[in-house]
C-alpha cells in the first residue's frame, strides 16, 4: 500500500507539474458565462458525435474534432475538456450521467437505449489526456473548474430578459382567483370583442368571462386594447388568449403582474365558463375555426408511406419547439446557388477570419448552417443492424441538426423571434434578408437573387401628368380577390351557415376553402388604386382622384397566400416589366407638399400625469412632455422609448416647439444637399414609433421620406435598405456635387444590384402553413431537387408523392435562362 500510495503521489505531482504552465488559462465559469457543451461553434458536432466535443477551459466554447485545432492555433489555448457520450443498449442498471443539463438529441435515451458519458482533459498540441474525475491527482483549481463546466447550465438557458426560452412563472393570482357566477358561457366559436367587434387577438378574462381584444402592435395588427381597459376598470387580473387555446398551449397574461404567466388550474377556470379544452381544440385549432383535418394530412402528406432520403441537401432541421418557421426558410435559402456559394463556397475563408467567439458572428453561423445542410454529414441512413428493424417498423427517427446557436444569434434583441412562440415565416424571411444585407461585407451578396425593382406610376387625374419612382423589394405579395373564386356560390352558402351558427352559439360548419385562379390574383395586383388626399405638385393642391399603379422588373420572388390557388409551375411575367416614362406622357413637377398645421392652434393635449411619471425617473420635464406629445399620448412606456432614442439631441430638454406653415418647394431629390431641413420632414410621432422599435433616428427619417410618411411602407423600406447602403448613396451624391474634384458618379455601383433578364420563371420551392394564423400552427416546405419534389417536415426528409402546390403560403420561383 505504501508503494501504491507513493506511486499515486508521484502521478499527482507529475500532473500538477504538467498543468502548471497552463493554470493561468484555466477559468472557473462565472455567473453570466455561457458554457457550450452541446454544440460545436463551427459544426453540428456534439458529445454524441464520433469525435466528441472539446470545450475550451478558458472561453467555454465547444469545438468538434475537425475544428479544435483551429481554435488552438488562433488563441494558443491548450487545455480542453473532451466530452463523449456512448449510446448503448438499455442495461438493468442505469449509468450515472456526467454531463449534467446537457441538451442533446435524445433518440438513444428512450426505452431501448442508455448512454455512458466519458469526460477527460486534453492538453494541446500533444493531445495528452487526463481522465475525469480525477480529484486526488489534479490541482484544486482545475478540479473546481472541471466540476463547474460539467454542472453548468446549457448556454441557452440563461434567464435573461430577452432569452428565447425564458421560463414563465405561475401567477400569484392563479390559486386564489375568484370567478363570478354570472351565468356567462363562452361558445365554441364565433368570438368577437364585446366593445369593437374584432374577431382576432381575443382574450377571455378569467374573472368575469369578458371577451375583449388585445393591444395594438406596430405592424398594424393586434387590437384596440379593450382587454387592458377592462382590467383598469375592474382589477380582474388574468386573461387567456382564445385564438390559440389548445391542449398544449394556453397563453395566459397577468395584467397586474404585467407578464405572461402560468395557471395550473386553467382547465377548471375555463370550465367555469363552459369551456372544455378538448372540444375547443377540435373545433377551433388556433383562430376560432375548425382545423381542416385534411389540410394537416395533405400538407404533411401524412397519409402516405414516404421514402426517406439521405445525404447532401437532404438534412432535416430539428424543431426546437415552434421553430419550424425558421427551419423552412433556411432549407429553402440553402437550396439557392447564390446562398450556397456565398457561405458554403467561402467556408474556409469565413472560418479562418471568424472572431474569437464564432457563436456571435453571423457569417460564421450561416456558413456552419449551410455546410450542415449540404455536407451530408448529418443525414446518414441507419447502418446499425439493431436500427434496421426500427426502420422497417417505421420507428427510426433521423436526428437532423439543431439550430439553437443560430436561432439565439439571429433572434438576439428581436421581440418576436427571440421568444419560443411560433412566428410568421414571411416576417422572418425579411428579417434574415436584412441580416444578410448588413453582414455581407467582403462577400458575394446572395440577396441579389431576390432583389428586384418595383416601378410605381402615379397619375394626377385632373392634369393627367404622371410621376415614376422605383424602389427595391425582395418579395411580391399578391392579393387574393375572393370575388374571383370559382366556387363563389359554395362560399356564400357556407358564410350563411357560419353566421347562423354564430347567432345560435353552435359549432361552425365545415370550412369551405376559396379556390381562386392564379391569373385573377395577378390581375388584381396590377389594377390601379385610388390614392385619397393625393397632393398634386402640378396643382399644388390635393387632387380629386389620382391612381397608383405598380409594374415590375423582377428577379426571383415569393408569394403569400392562405387560400387554394393553383400556382403554375412556370410563370411568364414579361408583361409586368416596368417601362418608365412613355411617349406623350408629361411628368409632374418634382415638388413636395407643404407642411400645414391644423387650424386649431390651441396648446397640444399632453397627459401631464404621464409626463410627471417620467420626470420622476430623472428626465427633464420638458423632454417628458415632448415624449408624450410625439408618441400620441400612448402612455409612459412608449414615451420612455422616445426619450431613450432622443436624449442625445441638443434640444432634448427644450420646450415643445411645433413647426410652422411652409410653402411648397423643390424636393430633396432635386435640390441636392442644399435642401431645406424641414423640407418633407416626417411627423415626429411617426419617427418616434419607429425609433422606439430600435431603428436609428436618421434611418427612420430617410425611410419615412422615401415612402411619403407611410408607417407600414417605411418599416418595409427599413428592412430592405441598410444604413450602409444609404451612407454609400449619400456619399456618392455628395461626390457628384463636387464635380471639379471627383470623377462622374456611378450610382449603379454604389446602389443595390439588380439582376435583369427574361420574365419567365419556374417554381422550385414553396412553404406551406397549417393553421388559421401565421403566428401559430406548423410550417412545412417542399423543394424541387434533381427533378423530384422533396418534403422537409422538421427533421424528416422524404420524397414527396403529392406536393400540395395549391396550399402554399410562400412560393419561390427562379428565373429561366433565355435559352
Amino acid at each position: 500500500q505504501k508503494s501504491r500510495g507513493g506511486m499515486n503521489g508521484r502521478m499527482a505531482a507529475d500532473l500538477g507539474e504538467l498543468l502548471v504552465p497552463y493554470m493561468p488559462t484555466i477559468r472557473v465559469p462565472k455567473t453570466g458565462d455561457r458554457v457550450f457543451k452541446s454544440e460545436c461553434a463551427f459544426s453540428y458536432d456534439s458529445p454524441e458525435s464520433e469525435g466528441g466535443l472539446y470545450v475550451c477551459m478558458n472561453t467555454f466554447l465547444g469545438f468538434g474534432r475537425e475544428h479544435v485545432e483551429r481554435h488552438y492555433r488562433k488563441t494558443g489555448q491548450s487545455v480542453y475538456m473532451h466530452l463523449k457520450r456512448h449510446p448503448r443498449h438499455m442495461l438493468r442498471e442505469r449509468h450515472h450521467s456526467l454531463f449534467y443539463d446537457l441538451e442533446l438529441n435524445r433518440d438513444f435515451n428512450g426505452d431501448e437505449y442508455d448512454c455512458e458519458d466519458e469526460a477527460k482533459l486534453v492538453i494541446f498540441p500533444d493531445h495528452f489526456e487526463i481522465p475525469l474525475p480525477n480529484i486526488e491527482e489534479l490541482p484544486a483549481l482545475v478540479t473546481i473548474a472541471c466540476d463547474a463546466v460539467l454542472n453548468a447550465a446549457s448556454a441557452y438557458k440563461k434567464q435573461e430578459p430577452d432569452s428565447w426560452d425564458e421560463e414563465i412563472q405561475v401567477s400569484k393570482h392563479a390559486r386564489s382567483l375568484r370567478q363570478q357566477d354570472n351565468g356567462v358561457r363562452i361558445p365554441p366559436s364565433g368570438w368577437k370583442c364585446q366593445k369593437c367587434e374584432m374577431k382576432e387577438n381575443l382574450w377571455l378574462n378569467l374573472s368575469d368571462g369578458a371577451v375583449l381584444c388585445g393591444k395594438w402592435f406596430f405592424d398594424g395588427s393586434g387590437g384596440n386594447g379593450h382587454a387592458l381597459d377592462h382590467f383598469k376598470d375592474t382589477n380582474f387580473p388574468l386573461a387567456v388568449k382564445l385564438d390559440n387555446l389548445t391542449l398544449d398551449i394556453a397563453d395566459i397574461y397577468s395584467f397586474d403582474e404585467e407578464e405572461a404567466v402560468l395557471d395550473p388550474q386553467i382547465s377548471e377556470h375555463l370550465q367555469h365558463f363552459g369551456i372544455d379544452i378538448i372540444p375547443i381544440q377540435r373545433v377551433h385549432n388556433t383562430n376560432g375555426m375548425r382545423p381542416r383535418v385534411s389540410e394537416w394530412e395533405v400538407i404533411q402528406e401524412s397519409g402516405m408511406k414516404l421514402k426517406a432520403v439521405y445525404g447532401s441537401g437532404f438534412t432535416g432541421i430539428k424543431n426546437l419547439g415552434n421553430s419550424c418557421y425558421l427551419g423552412t426558410i433556411m432549407q429553402v435559402l440553402f437550396s439557392i446557388p447564390e446562398f450556397q456559394r456565398a457561405y458554403v463556397g467561402n467556408l474556409q475563408r469565413i472560418y479562418d477570419y471568424s472572431p474569437l467567439d464564432p457563436s456571435t458572428d453571423f457569417s460564421t453561423q450561416m456558413a456552419k448552417l449551410g455546410h450542415g445542410l449540404l455536407s451530408g454529414l448529418y443525414s446518414k441512413p441507419p447502418m446499425k443492424s439493431e436500427l434496421i428493424e426500427q426502420v422497417m417498423k417505421e420507428e427510426y427517427k433521423p436526428k437532423g441538426i439543431s439550430l439553437k446557436m443560430f436561432k439565439a444569434l439571429v433572434s438576439n434583441g428581436h421581440p418576436e423571434f427571440s421568444s419560443n412562440r411560433q412566428q410568421d415565416a414571411q416576417k422572418f424571411f425579411l428579417h434574415l434578408i436584412n441580416l444578410v444585407e448588413r453582414n455581407c461585407v467582403g462577400l458575394e451578396n446572395p440577396n441579389n437573387a431576390f432583389r428586384y425593382l418595383v416601378e410605381e406610376r402615379v397619375q394626377c387625374c385632373q392634369t393627367q401628368k404622371v410621376r415614376y419612382t422605383q424602389k427595391v423589394d425582395y418579395l411580391m405579395q399578391l392579393p387574393a380577390p375572393i370575388e374571383a373564386a370559382s366556387n363563389r356560390e359554395e362560399l356564400i352558402a357556407y358564410e350563411a351557415k357560419r353566421n347562423e351558427a354564430e347567432e345560435n352559439m353552435r359549432a361552425p360548419p365545415e370550412p369551405v376553402r376559396a379556390r381562386i385562379p392564379f391569373t385573377a390574383c395577378l390581375q388584381a395586383f396590377t389594377e390601379p388604386e385610388n390614392v385619397p388626399d393625393f397632393w398634386s405638385s402640378e396643382l399644388q393642391a390635393k387632387s380629386a382622384g389620382p391612381f397608383l399603379h405598380f409594374e415590375l422588373n423582377m428577379t426571383l420572388t415569393c408569394f403569400s397566400t392562405d387560400l387554394s390557388i393553383d400556382m403554375p409551375d412556370f410563370l411568364d411575367l414579361s408583361r409586368l416589366r416596368g417601362t418608365g416614362l412613355q411617349a406623350g406622357e408629361q411628368e409632374l413637377p418634382d415638388l413636395t407638399p407643404p407642411i400645414v398645421l391644423p387650424e386649431d392652434t390651441r396648446a397640444p393635449e399632453i397627459d401631464e400625469s404621464a409626463a410627471m411619471q417620467l420626470a420622476e425617473m430623472g428626465f427633464p420635464l420638458e423632454a417628458c412632455r415632448k415624449a408624450i406629445y410625439y408618441t400620441g399620448n400612448m402612455g409612459p412606456e412608449m414615451a420612455f422609448n422616445w426619450i431613450i432614442a432622443h436624449m442625445e439631441e441638443p434640444d432634448f430638454a427644450e420646450p415643445l416647439a411645433l413647426p410652422t406653415f411652409m410653402e411648397p418647394g423643390p424636393s430633396v431629390a432635386s435640390s441636392g444637399l442644399a435642401a431645406t431641413p424641414l423640407d418633407n420632414h416626417p411627423p415626429e410621432e411617426s419617427i418616434a414609433i419607429l425609433t422606439s422599435m430600435g431603428f436609428p433616428r436618421r434611418h427612420t427619417v430617410q425611410a419615412l421620406k422615401a415612402t411619403n410618411n407611410n408607417l407600414e411602407r417605411a418599416l418595409d423600406w427599413i428592412f430592405t435598405h441598410t444604413e450602409r447602403e444609404e451612407e454609400e448613396e449619400e456619399t456618392s451624391d455628395a461626390l457628384s456635387d463636387m464635380a471639379d474634384t471627383t470623377e462622374p458618379n456611378d450610382s449603379d455601383a454604389s446602389g443595390p444590384q439588380i439582376k435583369d433578364g427574361p420574365g419567365r420563371y419556374e417554381l422550385f420551392a414553396f412553404i406551406s402553413h397549417i393553421g388559421a394564423s401565421t403566428m401559430s400552427g406548423h410550417y412545412v416546405c417542399h423543394i424541387k431537387k434533381e427533378g423530384r419534389w422533396v418534403i422537409f417536415n422538421d427533421h424528416k426528409v422524404c420524397l414527396s408523392e403529392r406536393p400540395p402546390k395549391d396550399l402554399g403560403y410562400i412560393y419561390f420561383y427562379r428565373r429561366l435562362s433565355s435559352s
